[in-house]
């Protein structure tokens, strides 16, 4: 574990923790000392619930460690059953805990309560969150199903056709959103109506606000939805191993994959899927193709995030967009084999790592044009000066929105043009303003314009204009070519009027001139670059 670090994913029991906050009858009893309390702060400060989660701590001391902890442990699972009534409870240990070895599932079936109590055991310093909540999620399914061992899953997929009505519609269940999902509510939302306007019947949706008798329902659908493999993939397989349920492997992300993602579910129901696609207006297609979005064309971008957003933004980035991935990653080492398997697509080499300082060299390496990723690189592209939309989690509180933004369907696909586009396009508004930086209007003296006409602003009309012309200060970056220059230091690589000069050209495309500046001087074996190197090497590349 680095503790020195920020991280991508919490420890599992966090993931745990995930998964009884989306349901409406789980407890979760957690063994951790004072200090691993922090589920309020996750789930009703930066997740916007509006209830406490269900999770009761024994929150033991230090001067708990000479006594018996596992009647501590004991006397809290008594407690939580006797207050929240539960239909039924998980018990685990934190991090901290686990080196105790108090055996909290033996402990709770000691007490023979009268719901299904469910042990974790969930190794926190060898895996992380989202691994803890396919495991929580898929334990949970297993204990609370029931299932007849004398029965294949063959025979329970005929027993399910079988039993179907004439012309009863096709049912489904939408599996993986949880508590702290991104966009999860929403999603579920967009999926869910676009299942049922193909005349299918979304039975459960689990976890999220399920209960514990809707898991026990699971098996009667006809198919399952695997909408975050990372949390649903496991109990998908066990259920298609088991039941004979097939599911879907489409994540539906942007235009193309939802189109895809709806022939696979028509295929799955026996449906026809085209009367749907025909009845969908996709504005997002329609905008990527217009002539106001044709300099977006070839745009760098480097995504990191989970690996099924990321896979799917990289698809919809390169294929609907028409930007150059130049860079892919993903924290979730569980897919990392399909992360380099999407990359090799892009001709660039995967980032596998969870160390978002990794992940910022990298950013820093590559000078992309727009950055697509967690909260973690919209900080790290704030740092080095790059527009950044997010797309996964880790996320905090501005990304669970009180408007309608899903990320999944057809209005998803809108939903991420329009998130991708606009730090771009507000790109525009700011070099206007770099350019007339000195007009009194816009002199640092100046009221802000929506303030009116300031005592400010009068006194500034009369004042005489300003004698320099002089550029405002460039940010300097790290130059990609440095060490080619024969060892001169990064800062002495451009003259100060060849500086000046590259920060009149807007920055949404002043990295790519900078590069190619620095490309062509390399090539032409030039060491110092000045305002006629800038010039020769736009004309080089315009030809």
């Amino acid at each position: 574990m680095q503790l020195t670090l920020w991280t991508y994913e919490g420890p599992p029991h966090i993931g745990a923790m995930r998964i009884a906050a989306s349901m409406t009858d789980l407890h979760y009893v957690l063994h951790s000392p004072q200090g691993d309390t922090y589920a309020d702060l996750l789930f009703t400060m930066i997740g916007r619930s509006r209830k406490r989660p269900p999770v009761t701590y024994t929150t033991f001391q230090a001067r708990d460690l000479g006594g018996d902890t596992a009647q501590l442990f004991q006397d809290s699972v008594n407690n939580a059953y006797q207050r929240f009534q539960p239909k039924a409870m998980i018990v685990g240990a934190s991090c901290t805990a686990e080196l105790i070895q108090d055996d909290p599932g033996g402990l709770a079936r000691a007490l023979t309560l009268p719901i299904p109590v469910i042990a974790l055991e969930l190794p926190s310093y060898q895996k992380k969150e989202n691994w803890g909540a396919s495991e929580t999620f898929y334990h949970i399914v297993r204990g609370l199903v029931a299932v007849d061992k004398s029965i294949s899953a063959q025979q329970y997929q005929e027993n399910r056709s079988a039993s179907k009505q004439e012309g009863q519609k096709p049912t489904c269940n939408i599996l993986g959103p949880t508590a702290l999902g991104f966009r999860n509510r929403d999603d579920v939302q967009e999926i869910a109506g676009l299942l049922e306007s193909m005349g299918i019947e979304v039975r459960v949706v689990a976890p999220l606000n399920a209960s514990v008798s809707d898991l026990a329902k699971i098996p009667a659908a006809d198919f399952n939805v695997s909408l975050y493999p990372e949390i649903s993939q496991l109990t998908c397989t066990w259920l298609n191993k088991t039941f004979g349920q097939p599911f879907t492997k489409t994540i539906p992300i942007g235009t193309k994959a939802t189109k895809a993602f709806v022939r696979e579910v028509a295929q799955l129901a026996s449906l026809d899927p085209e009367a749907i696609l025909a009845a969908q207006e996709e504005r997002a297609r329609w905008y990527a193709k217009s002539v106001d979005s044709t300099y977006l064309t070839d745009k760098r971008v480097f995504i990191f995030g989970d690996g099924s957003h990321a896979i799917a933004a990289a698809k919809v980035a390169a294929e609907e967009i028409g930007f150059k991935v130049v860079g892919l990653g993903t924290y979730s080492r569980e897919f990392a084999r399909e992360v380099r398997e999407a990359a090799k697509s892009y001709d660039v080499e995967a980032l596998i790592t969870d160390d978002y300082l990794e992940v910022e060299q990298k950013v820093a390496e590559l000078s992309p044009d727009l950055v697509l990723g967690t909260q973690m690189e919209r900080h790290i592209a704030k740092r080095l000066g790059v527009p950044c939309a997010v797309i996964s989690a880790p996320v905090h509180v501005q990304d669970f929105p009180a408007r309608y933004s899903p990320q999944m369907g057809f209005e998803g696909a809108n939903v991420l043009f329009d998130t991708w586009i606009h730090p771009l396009m507000m790109g525009l508004e700011e070099h206007l303003i770099m350019m007339f930086r000195d007009d009194f209007e816009f002199s640092a003296k100046a009221a802000p314009s929506h303030l009116g006409h300031s005592a400010a602003v009068k006194e500034n009309l009369h004042s005489p204009a300003p004698q320099s012309n002089e550029a405002a200060p460039v940010v300097s970056h790290t130059l990609v070519n440095a060490e080619t220059f024969s060892g001169t230091e990064p800062a002495k690589l451009w003259d100060a009027e060849a500086e000046k000069e590259l920060g009149k050209i807007p920055f949404f495309v002043r990295g790519k001139a900078r590069r190619n500046t620095e490309k062509f001087a390399v090539e032409h074996g030039i060491s110092h670059i000045t305002i006629e190197t800038l010039y020769d090497a736009k004309a080089h590349y315009g030809r």
